[in-house]
């Protein structure tokens, strides 16, 4: 499972000016179902599963929706949707922190995951690593995204350290660079590489980032577009309702979920073991929020990550200039076209 880095609002805009903006790309079939696309964020893992479940069992056709699935690519789906060339896509809250914040057309509408999955890592045989205030002067492995840094710089602080330490770009899985030697330290997802690297024989140490001030996020999300929520609401709520079942179906019953999961992706899950421990974990810590809540996303959480990234100076309007202001975060998420919603 791959983390992304969200696409600058300059390459966004660049993308814009060589496309032209096109208007959103729901239809009516012959059949009378509406088409809706949705982009990935990655080649198809645990994190999707809903999606494909609501997709084997029929639940999107029950409700007259025809998901034409649009396989991860060169461009984020952050960008397809604000430039509404998909409907919806699979993005993470600091995606769409980073496009909204740039007044980019993107929302997010559905929480898929309530527990940050992504924590600080070591090799589970590093004795001289309690706390991640020994990460200083150390070297971490990461993926290229600009709030890795002052993330970790604020989690090793808040631990009682410095925040200083090295930087190298990831060209392998974290846990192999780690056992490489490549690294001290890394940010990898638990419901994935942590436990790849158990199964590989190859354990992990985690420091989970609520442990040190860090604000919880929302790691896995569904988002669209103001526009085509807008001219489309009734489809998005019934496209909802189904991603929804798809989900919650996931979080009771995961081990047929995984298998439903695989049995649409064969050629790219071929650990099966992997998968159904992924699901597993997932329902068991990640869907769902300490109240039992799936899906909804709350306006404190947004906010205080938008008030990190503004802190740290990682939050550009669309020329690129650093905003002088914390943005309105409650703006950059609904949950109005939930199915409860009222």
């Amino acid at each position: 499972m791959h983390r992304r880095t969200a696409l600058s609002a300059m390459a966004a805009t660049a993308l814009l000016a060589a496309t032209g903006c096109s208007a959103d790309s729901t239809a009516a079939t012959k059949d009378g179902t509406t088409t809706v696309t949705l982009a990935l964020d990655w080649t198809p893992n645990t994190n999707h599963t809903g999606i494909y479940v609501a997709q084997t069992k029929g639940w999107f056709k029950a409700v007259g929706i025809n998901v034409k699935i649009v396989p991860y690519g060169s461009t984020a789906p952050e960008t397809l949707i604000a430039n509404h060339k998909a409907d919806f896509g699979i993005s993470y809250q600091e995606g769409v922190t980073t496009a909204r914040a740039a007044g980019q057309d993107i929302t997010s509408v559905y929480a898929v995951t309530q527990k940050t999955d992504v924590t600080i890592a070591v090799r589970a045989d590093r004795t001289d690593i309690t706390s991640p205030k020994d990460l200083d002067g150390r070297t971490y492995a990461g993926f290229g995204a600009p709030y890795e840094k002052p993330l970790l710089e604020k989690v090793i602080q808040n631990a009682g350290g410095k925040g200083e330490f090295k930087q190298v770009t990831l060209n392998t899985s974290a846990y192999a660079a780690l056992y490489a030697g490549q690294a001290d330290f890394a940010m990898p997802m638990p419901t994935w590489e942590g436990l790849e690297a158990e199964l590989n024989g190859k354990p992990l140490k985690n420091f989970q980032l609520s442990e040190y001030g860090f604000p919880a996020i929302y790691s896995t999300l569904v988002a669209s577009s103001d526009q085509f929520l807008k001219k489309n609401p009734e489809v998005a709520k019934k496209f909802l309702a189904a991603v929804d079942k798809g989900y919650r179906y996931a979080a009771e019953h995961p081990d047929q979920a995984a298998d439903l999961l695989i049995s649409t992706n064969e050629s790219v899950l071929t650990n099966s073991k992997l998968v159904k421990e992924s699901e597993q974990l997932l329902a068991k810590e990640y869907y769902k929020g300490a109240d039992g809540a799936i899906g909804t996303q709350s306006a404190a959480r947004w906010q205080a990550f938008a008030d990190f990234e503004y802190k740290a100076g990682l939050l550009v309007d669309a020329n690129g200039k650093k905003l002088t202001a914390t943005p309105k975060a409650s703006t950059f998420f609904t949950n109005a076209y939930l199915p409860d919603a009222k």
